[in-house]
């Protein structure tokens, strides 16, 4: 073994081919034989030779006594083929149920692993980076796990994910610990050497990813599974368990370790840097952040998706199991290197950067795919063929990206839109009711074109129907009568149609009625980053900043003297901050916020302090200056240009290069306005019928 080997197939994970003791070597009566794959370690099969005995002492320990379990045939689920060795490899068999509602577990647990060997000696380069791990501060190590600085040997990343996990501090008083494991097993499984249990309420299905554990492993997850069931009772929905304990698994001593690794986890309850999602609603929450940040740095496939008429919010809804489902066994443990340091945020980063991936794959062949949710499973299964595990992770931290924050306030105003579409956080799954286009009815823009422009607008405001508020044909063509009808609903959807056919337009993400709110000689600008102007007809292209101010405004109000001004390049802009020191937000201008008004969330983010430094925003993505207002004229976008600006009398207007949206002219020169239309969100509440304005 120490003839030129440089590293030791010990913990590979294989099969388990047959069990050895010192003195007596004894095959197992159960064996299962490992398909012609890679192990995690990616490295070849030996030939069949002596050294097959040598290899059988480095497998997981299988106590004496393990008799043959009586298990039924397995069957695949129908609903999804949770498999951690997939891509240009053949695909690794999963266990699931052996019936449609019954585990049955073998209540023996042999999973320990290198117990006889000393590795440090084997591999003394292992200890020595343990040491550098140890004596590293939580930046030191980000940078370690980003580049894969304990990614080989296993005990040396086994020993680094005990650090990092025992180092999360919970708010709660008590964290789960290995005697609780002991205990629980105790109660559910007794002395019986086989017993069957219902699948926990919050797996989504009976399906666990064998990610190269062998048939004890297996065994041990469902064990571990059923003990977090039964130690955390309020969690109702958590698909992601099953992938996050079958990983972990690998890097624990014991079945024990791994439920308290797992248990520390589930009880981090910072919101700025969340673990586990445990309720349907947080879950759609962030399924719909996600989506969210990818409006903002994959705009072409949302578009894509929107124009098939297939559901975008469906789409997402999968976001978290491409990486804890689809990915290979070698992808997904080297996203949980980074995930247990950085939490929730990088791993929207990963699935950004495989959106970003699928979106070059499918581009040429759109016309093929059925089904967009189908497709992006295989090709996450297939990723290698496409990208390494390192190339991924360094396009995922390439990505522009909010704040965590910022990330905060999104989760949470997702949640409030999910909570007023009638989700509550004690159900454990709910059908959310979709927007439905086949009764609109518009004279400036198709049902066609309208629901690509809904694709574009944040998440929570696309799970309302739009409902107009102003139409020129309907109400009269002036500012002041558009105004009168769009003050009080915030967001709002301006489209345009000219003379000659063009249709374009804006999404404001803040009420009209800001303009009125801080005296000033000249025009005063508001709004938020969310903001975007868009061509509809004849190319449909949305212009918006990536990832600047996703929903915060700036510190202060930009005013400016005289439109000639208006041009000027601005760095700082938007209304007054958003106080976190009280459990009431307020709203631009100091108004209570009503909690139903979908753009600001109600609950205030945490005043933890971030775990980790923000880098430093650039100047180009500080923010812009959005939306201004005068009885004259209504500007959007007023950075180096303005994207769009509208007559007193509706009558025309023209459109400019603008930086705030790094846009190009929506239209050459001025245009003549054949008609307009402002819509709404149906769910949003009306300021101006619920607080006096100031």
């Amino acid at each position: 073994m120490a003839g030129g080997r440089s590293r030791q197939r010990s913990l590979s994970f294989d099969s388990l081919e047959e069990s050895t003791n010192y003195g007596d070597r004894k095959k197992t009566e159960d064996t299962f034989l490992r398909p012609r794959s890679r192990s995690f370690y990616e490295t070849p099969e030996p030939e069949k030779s002596n050294y097959d005995g040598a290899r059988s002492l480095l497998h997981y320990e299988v106590s004496k006594k393990e008799k043959k379990a009586k298990t039924k045939p397995n069957r695949r689920s129908p609903t999804r083929e949770l498999n951690g060795s997939k891509g240009n490899l053949k695909p690794v068999s999963m266990m699931t149920i052996s019936e449609s509602d019954k585990w049955e577990i073998c209540s023996s647990s042999g999973m320990k692993y290198g117990q006889f060997v000393d590795w440090e000696k084997i591999d003394p380069e292992a200890a020595i980076r343990y040491q550098r791990i140890l004596q590293s501060d939580h930046q030191q190590l980000k940078t370690m796990a980003r580049e894969g600085f304990w990614a080989m040997p296993h005990t040396l990343r086994a020993k680094a994910y005990y650090h990092i996990i025992q180092s999360i501090n919970s708010s709660r008083t008590v964290t789960p610990d290995r005697e609780v494991h002991h205990e629980l097993t105790k109660e559910l499984f007794g002395e019986h050497k086989i017993s069957t249990h219902p699948v926990p309420d919050y797996m989504e299905a009976g399906d666990i990813p064998r990610y190269c554990l062998n048939k004890a492993g297996l065994n041990s997850v469902k064990r571990i599974l059923l003990s977090l069931g039964k130690c955390f009772p309020d969690m109702n929905f958590c698909p992601i368990l099953p992938e996050m304990v079958s990983l972990l698994l690998h890097f624990s001593e014991d079945e024990a370790e791994c439920f308290h690794s797992v248990s520390r986890l589930i009880c981090y309850n910072d919101p700025n840097k969340r673990y586990i999602d445990q309720t349907f609603l947080t879950y759609r929450a962030s399924c719909m952040t996600f989506g969210d940040l990818a409006n903002r740095c994959c705009r072409g496939i949302r578009k894509l998706i929107a124009s098939s008429y297939q559901n975008l919010f469906e789409f997402y809804s999968d976001w978290i199991m491409w990486l804890f489902a689809d990915l290979p066994f070698t992808y997904a443990i080297r996203v949980l290197d980074v995930y247990l340091l950085e939490g929730y945020k990088v791993l929207y980063r990963v699935a950004l950067a495989l959106l970003s991936l699928y979106k070059v794959s499918v581009s040429s062949r759109v016309a093929d795919v059925e089904d967009f949710r189908t497709d992006m499973k295989r090709f996450v299964e297939s990723v290698a063929r496409h990208c390494t595990a390192e190339r991924l992770l360094e396009m995922a931290f390439m990505i522009p990206m909010a704040t965590r924050g910022e990330l905060n306030l999104l989760f949470n105003a997702n949640v409030h839109a999910l909570m007023q579409k009638g989700v509550s956080i004690h159900q454990k799954r709910h059908s959310v009711e979709m927007v439905d286009f086949n009764n609109f009815t518009s004279s400036v823009v198709t049902v066609a074109s309208m629901r690509v422009v809904w694709a574009w607008i944040p998440e929570r405001f696309a799970l309302f129907s739009p409902i107009r508020l102003f139409s020129t044909a309907e109400h009269g063509r002036s500012l002041a009568s558009l105004y009168s009808h769009v003050e009080g609903h915030e967001p709002t959807l301006l489209i345009l149609k000219t003379v000659d056919e063009e249709v374009f337009g804006a999404f404001l993400s803040t009420d009209l009625i800001e303009r009125k709110k801080h005296d000033s000689e000249g025009l005063t600008y508001f709004g938020t980053g969310e903001c975007f102007v868009c061509t509809i007809r004849t190319s449909k292209e949305r212009y918006q900043q990536a990832m600047v101010n996703i929903m915060t405004r700036g510190s202060s109000h930009q005013q400016v003297r005289d439109s000639s001004c208006a041009s000027s390049r601005i760095n700082n802009s938007g209304c007054s901050p958003i106080t976190t020191g009280t459990t009431t937000l307020t709203c631009p201008a100091g108004t209570p916020q009503n909690p139903n008004y979908l753009t600001i969330p109600f609950t205030s983010p945490s005043e933890e302090p971030m775990s980790t430094k923000e880098p430093k925003r650039p100047k180009e993505q500080e923010a812009s200056m959005f939306i201004a207002g005068t009885d004259s004229q209504l500007i959007i976008g007023g950075d180096g240009g303005h994207a769009l600006c509208l007559q007193e009398d509706l009558e025309g207007g023209y459109s400019e290069a603008c930086d705030t949206f790094k846009s190009i002219a929506l239209y050459k020169g001025h245009f003549k306005i054949q008609a307009l239309e402002v819509w709404g969100i149906q769910n949003s509440i009306s300021f101006s019928h619920s607080f006096p304005s100031e």
